[in-house]
C-alpha cells in the first residue's frame, strides 16, 4: 500500500516591519501625534480588531494609511486592552447580593505587555527602513521610547493580520 504524505509550510513571509512604541497616550491622541511628527494621515478603521478572551470580548482600537506614491501601509495598534469583569453573588435573601468587579488587561501581542502601541509598516515591493521613523518617533515628547521589533521572536503574528 503506498502512502501520500503532505507537508505544508508556513508561508506567513515577513514582509512587514513593526516598531514597538511606548507611550501613555489614548490611542486617537497618538495617531494625532504621529500625524503631526511624521507626514503620516492616519485615520481610524470603521472596525476595530475584535478578539474573546476569558468570556469578554476585547477590541483593539486601529489606524491606517495607505500611502499610494510609495506602496506603504501604516498601520497603528494599541496593544492594551483593560476589561471590566463583574461578577454578582446572590445568598438567596431580598437584598443580600454582593457584587465585585475586576479589572482584566488583555494584549495583542502577549511577548510585548509593556509595550502600548505597534506601529505596522507594510511594503510590497522592498523591506521599510525604519530608522528616519523611529528616530522621528523617538522626539516626540510624549512617547518614551520606540525601536524595531524583531518579528522572529513574535508567537502569535496572526493577530498582526488585520485585513
Amino acid at each position: 500500500m503506498v502512502t501520500h504524505k503532505l507537508i505544508l509550510d508556513d508561508d506567513f513571509q515577513d514582509d512587514f516591519s513593526l516598531i514597538a512604541i511606548h507611550c501613555s497616550n489614548e490611542p486617537y491622541k497618538m495617531a494625532y501625534i504621529l500625524n503631526k511628527k511624521i507626514p503620516l494621515r492616519l485615520v481610524r478603521k470603521k472596525k476595530d480588531i475584535d478578539f474573546s478572551n476569558q468570556g469578554l470580548e476585547v477590541s483593539f482600537p486601529i489606524f491606517e494609511f495607505e500611502d499610494e506614491y510609495n506602496y506603504f501601509l501604516y498601520n497603528l495598534v494599541a496593544n492594551k486592552n483593560k476589561s471590566l469583569s463583574a461578577k454578582i453573588y446572590s445568598s438567596g435573601g431580598l437584598f443580600d447580593e454582593l457584587s465585585s468587579e475586576k479589572t482584566i488587561s488583555t494584549f495583542l501581542i502577549n511577548e510585548f505587555k509593556t509595550v502600548d502601541f505597534f506601529l505596522k509598516i507594510q511594503s510590497d515591493y522592498e523591506k521599510v527602513s525604519t530608522r528616519n521613523i523611529i528616530s522621528a518617533i523617538n522626539e516626540i515628547e510624549q512617547v518614551i521610547s520606540a525601536y524595531d521589533v524583531d518579528i522572529d521572536k513574535i508567537k502569535t503574528k496572526n493577530n498582526l493580520i488585520f485585513n
